[in-house]
């Protein structure tokens, strides 16, 4: 009863002074300020009539709260003192690490800054003949294309690599237009392509969308699944993702190609080689090069999925690879691992989604200059370049190496490796044996392959 009663009275001023906080209206002033530290201590010495004497640095030193800031003051210093202090060996021992450490670390350094001198060197020695290639491609090699393409001086330069100003245009020369598209044809397939779409998105009636339903049997309406792969496609580049500067492209070019070959439609892989194309051309040109590239014999059996023709590519490349690799063609057959579990991927996509994008370029040159053979003979070199791995692999771990190869891998490793594949067997080249399969069908029967079966 009296918790609640008003004691206004008996409060003493020193109270209504003293700090503290209120709910409503303002707080009284502090009167005394808060404290300087020295303060504090003055009024310490004067109350006990104690001086305070501050450690010296090295009693500070030899706490036990020391803490060693760095590798240096765990070697150097001495021990805190709740520990027993080094003996003069344990001291000289240290010091010798020390040294060691100091010397192995200036050594590391040294071949770091001799690594980078070594890089610098070797990009601006590339830079040069980069520079002097696009002097001669532009300026003898591209007016004279037709006598000068097939020359010795043109295949070994053309084998180093283009000149990436010049790139697109080589390889638009080099794969024709043997179906004589036009920009025009482009056009009128592109507005074709941009109607479907529409179609697709606005279903009028239950008519249209039993009609819609029904045009899956239509290669046209594979048009909607170039949306779920455009985004899939060098995601790491973000511009072929949606809001990129490149993603309406590389669907209009790929839309364009399917109402263009409705026999053939649009399949997976194909987005990596229609932007591959638009990196370098521009987009009537890329739409040329990609229909004609995909017109080709081995593109045209991958992409319909003609089994038959399949098998006969993996029996010649079997040829080679008992050719150059025994060990290895041994190590995958006692496994039962057949060509199509990885070239597969690498022929659809040719290379680009395996291989970084500067090397696939590089691939991609020399394949406009050699043509299907080349493929299979980069996938001979990238077993090549890693046999030693692979020997001491199982079916399971082989299979995910091949189907993710390595990022580190470089042009200069894999085209030594490629340079070293024969492709040559008992005095056949690729295109004879490749001959003689085709005539022998059972031979083609004999080497299929499981996974195509299913």
């Amino acid at each position: 009863r009296n918790f609640f009663i008003k004691r206004t009275k008996e409060l003493k001023p020193a109270v209504q002074s003293a700090p503290g906080w209120k709910l409503f209206g303002k707080v009284p002033p502090r009167e005394n300020l808060p404290k300087d530290s020295k303060i504090i201590q003055q009024e310490y010495e004067a109350r006990t009539g104690r001086m305070y004497k501050p450690p010296p640095s090295s009693a500070r030193r030899k706490n036990i709260e020391f803490e060693p800031l760095s590798t240096t003051a765990l070697i150097l210093e001495d021990r805190p003192a709740n520990l027993p202090a080094k003996s003069v060996e344990e001291a000289l021992r240290h010091r010798q690490e020390y040294d060691e450490m100091v010397a192995e670390a200036k050594k590391r350094e040294i071949k770091e800054a001799h690594k980078r001198k070594k890089i610098m060197r070797e990009r601006f020695k590339q830079e040069e003949s980069i520079a002097s290639a696009m002097v001669i491609w532009v300026n003898e090699i591209l007016p004279n294309w037709e006598g000068m393409r097939a020359t010795r001086r043109v295949r070994e330069l053309w084998w180093q690599g283009l000149p990436p100003s010049v790139r697109g245009k080589v390889w638009s020369l080099a794969v024709g237009n043997e179906l004589n598209i036009t920009p025009e044809l482009y056009e009128i397939f592109l507005s074709r392509a941009k109607e479907r779409w529409k179609s697709f998105s606005e279903p009028s009636s239950e008519t249209d969308a039993e009609d819609a339903v029904a045009s899956v049997a239509d290669r046209e309406a594979s048009l909607e699944l170039i949306k779920l792969d455009i985004s899939r496609t060098f995601p790491s580049l973000y511009i072929f993702q949606k809001g990129g500067p490149y993603h309406d492209l590389l669907h209009s070019v790929l839309g364009a190609y399917t109402c263009y070959r409705p026999d053939v439609g649009y399949v997976q892989g194909m987005s990596f080689i229609a932007a591959v194309l638009i990196l370098n051309l521009e987009e009537a040109d890329a739409f040329i090069a990609f229909a004609n590239l995909l017109n080709k014999p081995c593109q045209l059996a991958f992409f319909r999925v003609d089994h038959s023709m399949m098998l006969k590519y993996f029996a010649a490349f079997e040829v080679f690879f008992e050719e150059n690799l025994p060990k290895l063609f041994l190590h995958f057959k006692s496994y039962s691992l057949t060509p199509d579990i990885y070239l597969i991927d690498w022929i659809f996509t040719l290379y680009s989604k395996s291989l970084p994008l500067d090397l696939a370029c590089r691939v991609w040159d020399v394949f406009c200059r050699d043509g299907e053979e080349f493929l299979f003979r980069t996938g001979l070199g990238i077993l090549r370049l890693y046999e030693d791995i692979l020997l001491q692999m199982d079916f399971i771990h082989i299979a995910q190496f091949l189907t993710k190869l390595p990022e580190d891998i470089t042009s200069e490793k894999l085209f030594s490796c490629i340079a070293a594949i024969q492709m040559q067997n008992s005095n056949k080249k690729w295109a004879q044996v490749f001959a003689s399969l085709m005539k022998d069908n059972k031979e083609g029967d004999k080497n299929h392959s499981p996974a195509l079966k299913s």
